[in-house]
């Protein structure tokens, strides 16, 4: 890919995850000018970063997405038209493995009957068999990408032994066992929690169905920060409600908003996180090192990094 970099656009739809201004600033050293754009004004640059799609992106050079998952952008279109995405892969393995953890520990320690209770402001204590402790018990993480190996090295650092799932049977770090796609019934049956961090494709949507809820144990918990399609919505309700699984802490979901009609808000052992379980602080400094780092190697004649299309 060649072409001179005159003007690049933060596109104000990153605002859902951070101001769009702080990326501008962090990008303010580059030999052009960055601008916080609305949609009025995508014709007027070469290159924009954003978080959704906006069909005048075809008439650009280069379109950076803020996020690791590209669904949302129609690669045909791009690559008939010449343009060049970019993702942001490899960021958001200790922000989601943190939030994973998080679910994990507030399961085991109670922490969200604790928190309910002090909204009613009810001393409540959990049974004496509730709470336990992570060291001894087994999470099956469905993808070994960037999330899965974060969440993986930080439960590990937990006492959890970490089995995975992924295309090929090979050994990753960070897993003490790895089993290929069609052993995926297999590897969950035996885990307490079951971790899902696929990117949505053609073959990931609603993975998890009736037939994978079937497969868990009945005290298994189950753990969403892929995509909402990964999972087919009213099977893990329906498993929610029928006690087939014991829980779930679900990031994403086939609809979002979650609709308020949702039964899975007033669920006791689910947990419900708007879509943000890589948001951090340093996100929009994480996101601008990978752009700067891409203004050079355009600048150089060299390949992009996490080029997708």
């Amino acid at each position: 890919m060649q072409f001179e970099l005159e003007r690049l656009g933060v596109h104000d739809s990153v605002d859902a995850v951070f101001p769009p201004s702080e990326l501008a600033g962090f990008l303010s050293g580059l030999p052009v000018p960055v601008d916080v754009i609305g949609d009025d004004e995508i014709g007027t640059c070469d290159a924009v970063v954003t978080l959704e799609y906006r069909e005048a992106f075809l008439g650009l050079n280069w379109v950076h997405s803020i996020q690791a998952g590209v669904d949302r952008f129609p690669f045909d279109d791009f690559e008939a038209n010449g343009v060049v995405l970019t993702n942001s892969t490899g960021i958001h393995d200790r922000t989601v493995g943190e939030t994973v953890a998080g679910y994990l520990l507030a399961f085991s320690r109670r922490l969200h009957d604790h928190v309910a209770d002090q909204q009613q402001r009810r001393w409540d204590r959990p049974e004496w068999d509730e709470a336990f402790t992570l060291p001894g018990t087994t999470a099956c993480i469905v993808g070994t990408g960037t999330l899965g190996r974060g969440a993986a090295e930080t439960l590990g650092a937990l006492g959890v032994r970490v089995t995975g799932v992924r295309r090929s049977g090979d050994p990753v770090p960070g897993f003490e066992e790895i089993h290929p796609n069609d052993e995926l019934l297999e590897a969950i049956a035996d885990a307490e929690f079951v971790i899902v961090t696929v990117p949505l494709t053609d073959e990931t949507h609603h993975l998890f169905d009736a037939e994978a809820f079937a497969a868990m144990r009945d005290d298994a918990y189950f753990v969403n920060v892929a995509r909402g399609p990964v999972v087919d919505e009213a099977a893990v309700i329906e498993a929610l409600e029928s006690n087939t699984i014991k829980g779930a802490a679900l990031d994403v979901f086939e609809e979002e908003p979650l609709p308020e009609d949702s039964p899975l808000w007033e669920m006791d052992e689910v947990i419900v996180t708007p879509h943000c379980a890589a948001y951090t602080r340093d996100y929009f400094r994480d996101i601008g090192e990978i752009v700067l780092e891409n203004a050079d190697r355009l600048a150089d004649g060299d390949a992009l990094t996490n080029r997708v299309v």
